[in-house]
C-alpha cells in the first residue's frame, strides 16, 4: 500500500473524543485532524509523538487530514488508522504474500455468516477446496516486544471467535489474521491481562480448529506492505519489568 502523495508530519497536542486529534506542523500550524481508531490506542497517542497524516480533496469532509501513523519518541512506527489492516490483508492474499492463504481463486469480502449474524472481512473459495473465512484483527498494542489484542475488552472480538468456531465445526476453514501494525513487535499473544475471556476462546477456538496467523507489516510515511509472519504465543508469561 503506498501513500500518494506521501504522509506529512506533526506533532501530536492531544487525542480527544476519540475521533479528534490536535496536532501542530513543523512550521508552526496548528490543526485538528480526523482519528479512524476508536479505541484505547494505549501507547499510540502520547503528546509529543509525531503524527504522520493523509490529507483528503473532498470538499464535505469538516476535517480532511486523517491520522494514518504514529512514530513514538523512542522511534517506533504504528499504524493506528484501523481501516488499514484489511486493506493491507487483501493486498497480501491477492499477491499470495501469506503461503498459508493461497490456491484460492475468489475472495469476497463482507459476506454475511454464522449464528450470530455477523461479517466476515474475507471469504476465500476454489473449486477444488473448502471455503475459508478469514477474520482480520489490527495489533498495535506493545509490551515488552509482544503485540496483543485486544486493547479493551472486547465482546465484538469475542463473538468473532465464537462464529469462528462454528465454520471450523462446519467443516470449512476458519482464520483469525493478527495484522501487527506496530514496528517494535516480534510475537502476538492475546491480551489477557486485559480480556481474560477472549483469551479463552482464542485459545479453545484453535483446539477447536480455528487457525491462528499473525503477520507484521513493514511501515513507512511513503508505503506500508505486510512481510512476515510472528510467533504465536497464547499464554506468555506476564511481568512488570
Amino acid at each position: 500500500m503506498q501513500f500518494l502523495p506521501p504522509l506529512k508530519p506533526a506533532r501530536l497536542l492531544k487525542r480527544y473524543k476519540r475521533f479528534l486529534a490536535d496536532v501542530v506542523t513543523p512550521e508552526g500550524e496548528e490543526f485538528t485532524l480526523h482519528c479512524a481508531n476508536t479505541g484505547a490506542m494505549t501507547g499510540c497517542a502520547t503528546p509529543g509523538d509525531t503524527v504522520w497524516f493523509s490529507t483528503s480533496d473532498s470538499a464535505t469532509r469538516k476535517y480532511p487530514h486523517s491520522w494514518e501513523i504514529t512514530q513514538t519518541q523512542t522511534g517506533a512506527f504504528i499504524c493506528v488508522n484501523t481501516l488499514r489492516a484489511n486493506q493491507l490483508v487483501k493486498e497480501a492474499i491477492e499477491s499470495k504474500a501469506i503461503p498459508e492463504l493461497n490456491g484460492y481463486s475468489v475472495l469476497k469480502s463482507e459476506v454475511k455468516y454464522g449464528a450470530e449474524r455477523s461479517r466476515i472481512d474475507f471469504m476465500l473459495q476454489a473449486e477444488d477446496r473448502r471455503n475459508c473465512y478469514i477474520e482480520v484483527k489490527s495489533v498495535t498494542l506493545a509490551e515488552l516486544e509482544y503485540g496483543y489484542f485486544p486493547d479493551a475488552v472486547t465482546e465484538r472480538g469475542q463473538k468473532h471467535l465464537r462464529e469462528l468456531m462454528g465454520v471450523a465445526a462446519s467443516g470449512d476453514r476458519a482464520v483469525v489474521l493478527f495484522a501487527v501494525l506496530h514496528s517494535a513487535i516480534t510475537r502476538f499473544s492475546p491480551a489477557r491481562h486485559i480480556d481474560p475471556k477472549y483469551a479463552q476462546l482464542l485459545n479453545e477456538a484453535q483446539k477447536k480448529g480455528v487457525e491462528i496467523l499473525a503477520y507484521k507489516a513493514e511501515l513507512s510515511a511513503d508505503n506500508m506492505t505486510l512481510i512476515e509472519p510472528l510467533p504465536v504465543v497464547l499464554t506468555p508469561e506476564i511481568t512488570t519489568e
